[in-house]
Protein backbone atom coordinates (compact mmCIF):
# COMPACT_ATOMS: atom_id res chain seq x y z
CA UNK A 1 0.00 0.00 0.00
CA UNK A 2 2.81 2.17 1.04
CA UNK A 3 4.81 1.90 -2.47
CA UNK A 4 1.16 2.35 -4.32
CA UNK A 5 0.37 5.69 -2.37
CA UNK A 6 4.54 6.50 -3.26
CA UNK A 7 3.60 5.67 -6.81
CA UNK A 8 0.45 7.81 -7.39
CA UNK A 9 2.56 10.59 -5.21
CA UNK A 10 5.21 10.84 -7.77
CA UNK A 11 2.81 10.09 -10.81
CA UNK A 12 1.21 13.47 -9.68
CA UNK A 13 4.23 15.25 -9.08
CA UNK A 14 5.38 14.58 -12.71
CA UNK A 15 4.55 17.66 -15.03
CA UNK A 16 1.18 17.38 -17.50
CA UNK A 17 2.30 16.21 -20.93
CA UNK A 18 1.72 18.67 -23.65
CA UNK A 19 -1.17 18.08 -25.72
CA UNK A 20 -0.70 19.08 -29.25
CA UNK A 21 -2.86 21.11 -31.82
CA UNK A 22 -1.35 21.34 -35.32
CA UNK A 23 -3.04 24.54 -37.09
CA UNK A 24 -3.07 25.89 -40.35
CA UNK A 25 -3.37 29.71 -40.31
CA UNK A 26 -4.36 31.85 -43.34
CA UNK A 27 -0.79 34.47 -43.55
CA UNK A 28 -2.71 37.56 -42.92
CA UNK A 29 -2.93 36.03 -38.84
CA UNK A 30 0.99 35.74 -38.68
CA UNK A 31 1.11 39.23 -36.40
CA UNK A 32 -1.23 38.04 -33.95
CA UNK A 33 -1.64 33.81 -34.31
CA UNK A 34 1.22 33.59 -31.21
CA UNK A 35 -0.90 35.72 -29.03
CA UNK A 36 -4.06 34.20 -29.56
CA UNK A 37 -2.20 30.70 -28.83
CA UNK A 38 -1.01 32.05 -25.68
CA UNK A 39 -3.91 32.97 -24.38
CA UNK A 40 -5.64 29.88 -25.76
CA UNK A 41 -3.31 27.93 -23.60
CA UNK A 42 -4.02 30.41 -20.39
CA UNK A 43 -7.56 28.40 -21.12
CA UNK A 44 -6.08 25.14 -21.79
CA UNK A 45 -2.38 25.40 -19.35
CA UNK A 46 -1.31 21.64 -21.71
CA UNK A 47 -2.07 22.67 -25.46
CA UNK A 48 0.71 23.11 -27.52
CA UNK A 49 0.26 25.09 -30.80
CA UNK A 50 2.17 24.39 -33.80
CA UNK A 51 1.11 26.36 -36.63
CA UNK A 52 1.62 27.19 -39.81
CA UNK A 53 0.63 30.30 -42.16
CA UNK A 54 0.29 30.34 -45.61
CA UNK A 55 -2.00 30.93 -48.63
CA UNK A 56 -5.46 29.80 -47.66
CA UNK A 57 -5.84 28.02 -50.92
CA UNK A 58 -2.86 25.82 -51.00
CA UNK A 59 -4.05 24.70 -47.32
CA UNK A 60 -7.07 24.08 -48.73
CA UNK A 61 -5.47 21.42 -51.15
CA UNK A 62 -3.33 19.98 -48.74
CA UNK A 63 -5.89 19.64 -46.39
CA UNK A 64 -8.26 17.97 -48.94
CA UNK A 65 -5.64 15.69 -49.91
CA UNK A 66 -4.85 14.57 -46.34
CA UNK A 67 -2.16 16.78 -44.81
CA UNK A 68 -2.57 16.57 -40.65
CA UNK A 69 -3.88 19.56 -39.74
CA UNK A 70 -6.68 19.59 -37.12
CA UNK A 71 -7.72 23.52 -37.16
CA UNK A 72 -7.81 25.71 -40.65
CA UNK A 73 -8.31 29.48 -39.83
CA UNK A 74 -9.12 30.33 -43.19
CA UNK A 75 -9.07 34.29 -44.64
CA UNK A 76 -12.49 33.69 -46.29
CA UNK A 77 -15.22 30.94 -45.53
CA UNK A 78 -15.42 29.14 -48.94
CA UNK A 79 -12.48 26.93 -48.72
CA UNK A 80 -13.57 25.79 -45.45
CA UNK A 81 -17.25 25.18 -46.17
CA UNK A 82 -16.05 23.28 -49.21
CA UNK A 83 -13.61 21.36 -47.42
CA UNK A 84 -16.43 20.04 -45.15
CA UNK A 85 -18.37 19.51 -48.46
CA UNK A 86 -15.95 17.14 -49.22
CA UNK A 87 -15.71 15.04 -46.07
CA UNK A 88 -12.36 16.71 -44.99
CA UNK A 89 -13.40 19.01 -42.48
CA UNK A 90 -16.58 19.04 -39.48
CA UNK A 91 -19.05 21.13 -41.04
CA UNK A 92 -20.59 21.95 -37.79
CA UNK A 93 -17.91 23.47 -36.41
CA UNK A 94 -17.51 26.33 -39.38
CA UNK A 95 -17.33 29.30 -37.12
CA UNK A 96 -16.75 32.99 -38.69
CA UNK A 97 -13.95 34.71 -36.48
CA UNK A 98 -12.73 37.89 -38.03
CA UNK A 99 -13.44 40.28 -41.00
CA UNK A 100 -10.93 41.43 -43.18
CA UNK A 101 -9.77 44.73 -44.74
CA UNK A 102 -7.68 45.93 -47.96
CA UNK A 103 -5.87 48.91 -47.84
CA UNK A 104 -3.10 50.37 -50.56
CA UNK A 105 0.16 50.42 -48.35
CA UNK A 106 3.27 52.42 -49.94
CA UNK A 107 6.78 53.49 -48.28
CA UNK A 108 7.27 55.61 -51.26
CA UNK A 109 6.54 59.33 -50.40
CA UNK A 110 6.64 60.19 -53.81
CA UNK A 111 2.87 58.40 -54.06
CA UNK A 112 -0.25 60.15 -52.02
CA UNK A 113 -2.42 56.59 -51.49
CA UNK A 114 -4.79 58.96 -49.81
CA UNK A 115 -6.26 59.42 -53.78
CA UNK A 116 -7.25 56.10 -53.18
CA UNK A 117 -7.35 54.20 -56.41
CA UNK A 118 -6.47 57.61 -58.46
CA UNK A 119 -3.18 57.02 -57.39
CA UNK A 120 -2.58 54.25 -60.45
CA UNK A 121 -3.11 57.07 -62.46
CA UNK A 122 0.29 58.64 -61.72
CA UNK A 123 2.48 56.71 -64.63
CA UNK A 124 5.83 56.74 -62.31
CA UNK A 125 4.00 53.76 -61.13
CA UNK A 126 5.09 50.40 -62.64
CA UNK A 127 5.08 47.64 -59.92
CA UNK A 128 2.21 47.17 -57.51
CA UNK A 129 2.34 44.25 -55.27
CA UNK A 130 -0.80 41.64 -54.14
CA UNK A 131 -1.39 38.22 -53.06
CA UNK A 132 -2.40 35.56 -55.70
CA UNK A 133 -5.79 35.59 -56.12
CA UNK A 134 -6.14 32.15 -57.24
CA UNK A 135 -5.12 30.83 -53.97
CA UNK A 136 -5.14 33.70 -51.84
CA UNK A 137 -9.19 35.65 -50.65
CA UNK A 138 -7.34 39.08 -50.05
CA UNK A 139 -5.55 38.56 -53.57
CA UNK A 140 -9.21 38.21 -54.55
CA UNK A 141 -10.70 40.69 -52.86
CA UNK A 142 -7.84 43.33 -53.96
CA UNK A 143 -8.32 42.28 -58.14
CA UNK A 144 -12.28 42.66 -57.48
CA UNK A 145 -11.35 46.41 -55.94
CA UNK A 146 -9.61 47.06 -58.72
CA UNK A 147 -11.82 45.90 -61.49
CA UNK A 148 -14.47 48.02 -59.64
CA UNK A 149 -12.90 50.97 -59.70
CA UNK A 150 -11.55 50.01 -63.49
CA UNK A 151 -7.83 49.92 -62.61
CA UNK A 152 -7.77 46.35 -63.79
CA UNK A 153 -6.75 46.05 -66.78
CA UNK A 154 -4.16 48.51 -67.13
CA UNK A 155 -2.89 47.36 -63.98
CA UNK A 156 -2.12 43.80 -64.77
CA UNK A 157 1.35 44.08 -66.32
CA UNK A 158 2.27 46.18 -63.34
CA UNK A 159 1.49 43.25 -61.09
CA UNK A 160 4.16 41.70 -58.53
CA UNK A 161 1.85 38.62 -57.33
CA UNK A 162 2.82 37.08 -53.88
CA UNK A 163 1.75 33.42 -53.17
CA UNK A 164 0.17 35.14 -50.03
CA UNK A 165 -0.39 38.27 -48.67
CA UNK A 166 2.55 38.03 -45.93
CA UNK A 167 4.61 38.01 -49.25
CA UNK A 168 3.06 41.18 -51.00
CA UNK A 169 3.99 42.99 -48.08
CA UNK A 170 7.67 42.29 -48.66
CA UNK A 171 7.71 43.23 -51.68
CA UNK A 172 6.69 46.63 -50.73
CA UNK A 173 9.21 45.91 -48.05
CA UNK A 174 12.03 45.24 -49.97
CA UNK A 175 11.17 47.45 -52.63
CA UNK A 176 10.30 45.27 -55.41
CA UNK A 177 7.02 46.88 -55.36
CA UNK A 178 6.07 50.83 -55.20
CA UNK A 179 2.47 50.25 -53.74
CA UNK A 180 0.54 46.95 -52.10
CA UNK A 181 -2.94 46.19 -51.92
CA UNK A 182 -2.61 44.00 -48.75
CA UNK A 183 -4.37 43.93 -45.75
CA UNK A 184 -5.49 46.29 -42.62
CA UNK A 185 -3.90 43.57 -40.11
CA UNK A 186 -0.54 43.50 -41.81
CA UNK A 187 -0.26 47.85 -41.64
CA UNK A 188 -1.14 48.03 -38.33
CA UNK A 189 0.41 45.11 -36.90
CA UNK A 190 3.65 45.99 -33.90
CA UNK A 191 5.99 45.19 -37.05
CA UNK A 192 4.76 47.48 -39.60
CA UNK A 193 2.89 50.41 -37.90
CA UNK A 194 3.80 53.40 -38.30
CA UNK A 195 5.99 52.45 -41.72
CA UNK A 196 5.00 54.51 -44.70
CA UNK A 197 1.41 54.94 -45.20
CA UNK A 198 -1.87 53.69 -45.98
CA UNK A 199 -5.49 53.86 -47.20
CA UNK A 200 -8.01 51.97 -46.49
CA UNK A 201 -9.87 50.52 -49.49
CA UNK A 202 -13.55 51.20 -48.85
CA UNK A 203 -15.83 48.23 -48.78
CA UNK A 204 -18.72 49.68 -50.51
CA UNK A 205 -19.92 47.66 -53.34
CA UNK A 206 -17.32 44.57 -52.44
CA UNK A 207 -17.87 41.30 -51.26
CA UNK A 208 -16.63 41.65 -47.29
CA UNK A 209 -13.40 39.18 -46.26
CA UNK A 210 -15.61 37.19 -44.13
CA UNK A 211 -12.38 34.73 -42.26
CA UNK A 212 -13.72 31.12 -40.97
CA UNK A 213 -12.35 28.55 -38.82
CA UNK A 214 -13.05 24.75 -39.16
CA UNK A 215 -11.91 21.61 -37.48
CA UNK A 216 -10.61 19.24 -40.17
CA UNK A 217 -11.13 15.88 -40.07
CA UNK A 218 -7.66 15.20 -39.29
CA UNK A 219 -8.71 16.95 -35.94
CA UNK A 220 -12.41 15.70 -35.08
CA UNK A 221 -11.01 13.39 -32.12
CA UNK A 222 -8.54 16.00 -30.99
CA UNK A 223 -11.03 17.77 -28.15
CA UNK A 224 -8.34 20.68 -28.14
CA UNK A 225 -9.54 21.24 -31.79
CA UNK A 226 -12.75 22.55 -31.34
CA UNK A 227 -12.10 24.25 -27.97
CA UNK A 228 -10.07 26.04 -30.28
CA UNK A 229 -12.31 27.17 -32.88
CA UNK A 230 -14.90 27.75 -29.72
CA UNK A 231 -11.96 30.17 -28.39
CA UNK A 232 -11.99 32.41 -31.34
CA UNK A 233 -15.37 33.93 -30.52
CA UNK A 234 -14.11 34.60 -27.02
CA UNK A 235 -13.93 37.97 -25.80
CA UNK A 236 -10.37 37.43 -25.39
CA UNK A 237 -9.64 35.83 -28.85
CA UNK A 238 -11.63 38.64 -30.24
CA UNK A 239 -9.68 41.65 -28.51
CA UNK A 240 -6.84 40.70 -29.95
CA UNK A 241 -8.14 40.66 -33.21
CA UNK A 242 -9.85 43.86 -33.21
CA UNK A 243 -6.26 45.16 -31.77
CA UNK A 244 -4.29 43.92 -34.58
CA UNK A 245 -6.69 45.36 -37.23
CA UNK A 246 -10.02 43.02 -37.54
CA UNK A 247 -12.93 43.60 -38.12
CA UNK A 248 -15.53 41.02 -36.42
CA UNK A 249 -18.64 39.33 -37.12
CA UNK A 250 -21.94 38.85 -34.83
CA UNK A 251 -20.82 37.22 -31.85
CA UNK A 252 -22.70 33.70 -31.78
CA UNK A 253 -25.89 33.51 -30.24
CA UNK A 254 -25.93 32.18 -26.68
CA UNK A 255 -27.37 28.88 -26.57
CA UNK A 256 -30.80 29.01 -25.01
CA UNK A 257 -31.53 27.38 -21.55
Amino acid sequence: MKRLILLLTLLLALPARAETLLVAAASDLSYCIDELGAAFSKQSPRAQLKVSTGASGNFFAQIRHGAPFEVFLSADMDYPAQLARDGAAVGATLTPYALGRIVLWTLDERFDVQQGMRVFDDARITRVAMANPAVAPYGRAAKAALEAAGKWPALQPKMVIGENIAQAVQFVQTGNAQIGIVSLASVVSPRLTGQGSYYLVPDAGLAPIVQGAIVTAAGKDNPLAARFVQFLSSPAARAILQRHGFGLPPAPAAPRG
